[in-house]
C-alpha cells in the first residue's frame, strides 16, 4: 500500500467520523482542497459517492457503511506494524540461544553464563556448537546467534565485539620429573609436547612464532581440544602451551603446574561475532551484553564494530 493509499483511507475514516470535509481536514492537518481531492479519488475508485450532503452533514452511503470496518481494520493493522517494537523480557522468555564457542569458552564462560541465566532468565535455553569452518554459514542462516573465540576469518562482514585479551602459559604435571617451579627455553625445547589444534583458540599464533623465532619443539601428541589435553598432561610428562584464562581455570582443579612461556608470544583478542540479521534483535543484544559483562577485561561493555 502506497502512502497515497493510506492517506485516502485516513480521509475516508475522518469524514465518516466528522460528517464534514472541513472538520476532516482539520483533524488530519490537511487543507480542505486536499481532502476534497482525496474524496474524489475514493469516489472514482469505488464508483460510489460514499458521502452525500444532507442537512445533517456528509452522510455515508450504504457502501461507505460497509467499508467502514475494513478501512478501520486496515488502519489499525498499519498502526500496529509501524509502531511495532520487538521486546525481550529475559525473566519470562523461553527462547533457545545457539552459541558457537571453543572448548575454552565452554570451560571459562559457560558455567558463569548459566549461573547468571538461572538467576535472571530461568526459562532460557542454551545450545552449544563447536567453532568450525561452517560457523559463518550458521550465523548467516540464523542457525547460530553468536560465535565466541579468536576467528580472523569472521571479522569481515560480521559485527564483532572484543571481550578480552588472551595470552599464553605452559602447563605440566605437578609431578613432572624434570620441570619444577620455573621453565627455561632449554627445557621447553628438550621436553615432548602436546599440541591442541582447537579452532578459534589462536593456536596458529604459537606455531608461527615458534617457527619465526627458530625454537625447536618435538610434538608427541596432537589433540583436538583442551579438555582432553588436561587429563593427558596431568598423568604424563608432556608439556602443553595453553591460553592463560584456561590455565587459571585448571589451576587448583588437578595436579597441574602453570608456568610462564619462556619466550615472547603476542596476545590476541577474543571476540564475540554475530551477523547483521541479529544486530538489532533485542534478545541477541541482551545476550551479547550479558556475555560482555561476564568476560570483558574492564567489566565495561565494549563497543561493537563491523568490517
Amino acid at each position: 500500500m502506497s502512502t497515497l493509499d493510506v492517506r485516502l483511507l485516513a480521509v475516508f475514516n475522518e469524514i465518516y467520523k466528522t460528517r464534514s470535509v472541513t472538520r476532516a481536514a482539520d483533524g488530519l492537518g490537511l487543507g480542505q482542497p486536499a481532502v476534497s481531492i482525496a474524496l474524489a479519488k475514493l469516489r472514482e475508485h469505488f464508483a460510489d459517492p460514499l458521502f452525500v450532503r444532507t442537512s445533517l452533514g456528509m452522510e455515508p452511503t450504504p457502501l461507505a457503511d460497509e467499508l467502514l470496518n475494513p478501512v478501520r481494520e486496515a488502519l489499525d493493522s498499519l498502526d500496529r506494524v509501524t509502531g511495532f517494537r520487538s521486546d525481550f523480557d529475559p525473566v519470562s522468555s523461553t527462547r533457545c540461544f545457539h552459541i558457537c564457542m571453543t572448548d575454552i569458552s565452554q570451560l571459562v564462560l559457560l558455567p558463569r553464563l548459566l549461573v547468571r541465566l538461572r538467576g535472571v532468565a530461568p526459562g532460557i535455553q542454551i545450545e552449544i556448537a563447536p567453532l568450525s569452518a561452517g560457523t559463518s554459514r550458521l550465523l548467516e542462516a540464523g542457525e547460530a546467534d553468536l560465535a565466541l573465540g579468536f576467528m580472523p576469518q569472521l571479522e569481515a562482514g560480521f559485527y564483532q565485539q572484543a571481550l578480552f585479551r588472551q595470552d599464553y602459559v605452559c602447563m605440566v604435571s605437578a609431578d613432572h620429573p624434570r620441570i619444577g617451579q620455573t621453565l627455561t627455553l632449554a627445557q621447553f625445547e628438550a621436553e615432548d609436547h602436546a599440541v591442541v589444534s582447537s579452532s578459534g583458540t589462536g593456536h596458529l599464533i604459537i606455531e608461527r612464532e615458534i617457527a619465526r623465532q627458530g625454537i625447536s619443539r618435538r610434538i608427541a601428541l596432537q589433540i583436538p581440544n583442551y579438555i582432553g589435553a588436561a587429563f593427558v598432561i596431568e598423568h604424563t610428562d608432556l608439556l602443553v602451551t595453553i591460553p592463560r584464562r584456561l590455565g587459571e581455570v585448571y589451576q587448583g582443579r588437578g595436579a597441574f603446574r602453570v608456568l610462564p612461556v619462556p619466550f615472547p608470544l603476542p596476545d590476541y583478542a577474543v571476540k564475540q561475532h554475530w551477523h547483521e540479521r541479529y544486530h538489532h534483535d533485542p534478545g541477541n543484544r541482551w545476550l551479547r551484553s550479558t556475555i560482555s559483562e561476564l568476560l570483558s577485561d574492564s567489566g565495561s561493555i565494549p563497543v561493537a564494530t563491523t568490517q
